[in-house]
């Protein structure tokens, strides 16, 4: 970004915050993939100042270079950007909780502190009607972290072909790579917090 003054166009001091996000995000992948700047810039046929100049927020990077990166680190340009969104609320009010029922299944998901591209984790309400059984043929993300923290009643959860039998105050923690299964066996409904965290 520019400032102009009667004197010209000097670097403004203060960089914008999304270059800011977006340069931290871009540095992250990098070292996520193990590449130094040489390496990314033979991969990328971008310059290694270039590189090193959006990596710091010195520069603001064009839609041409965010698509050679993006192609680079197998994403969409869709997908960069929403990661470096604005930073979430940090207060997320009971009011402004959605909340999903799927009447068929006797399933009510109340999405506590909702996913965010800035961040892995998130926390969702569940209850379970007595009886209710809802499965599920795959993670949305293989190797998904879930904590799954029973607060009131029983609750039957399936990992692949492993039955974990939940009572009040159990806590399950695993990651999904295969079909889960949650039931409620009654008498009571369930109520659990499931914590869910990106890998």
């Amino acid at each position: 970004m520019k400032r102009h003054d009667g004197g010209g166009a000097t670097p403004d001091p203060t960089p914008d915050p999304v270059d800011v996000r977006l340069g931290a995000r871009l540095a992250e992948l990098r070292s996520e993939h193990g590449w130094s700047l040489g390496e990314l810039a033979e991969r990328s046929g971008i310059s290694r100042s270039t590189l090193s100049r959006a990596e710091r927020a010195e520069t603001s990077p064009t839609a041409a270079l965010l698509n050679r990166l993006c192609a680079v680190y197998g994403r969409t340009m869709s997908q960069l950007l929403s990661e470096v969104e604005a930073e979430p609320a940090p207060l997320v009010r009971a009011a402004d909780q959605p909340v999903w029922e799927d009447r068929a299944s006797g399933f009510v998901r109340r999405s506590v502190s909702p996913p965010h591209g800035g961040l892995r984790g998130e926390l969702v309400e569940g209850r379970l009607a007595a009886g209710a059984d809802i499965a599920y043929d795959r993670p949305p993300v293989p190797g998904l972290e879930q904590h799954i923290w029973v607060l009131e009643g029983a609750l039957t959860v399936t990992d692949r072909d492993v039955e974990h039998h939940l009572g009040d105050g159990d806590c399950l923690r695993l990651r999904v790579w295969g079909p889960t299964r949650f039931r409620c066996p009654g008498p009571a409904p369930a109520r659990y917090v499931l914590a869910v965290v990106r890998p």
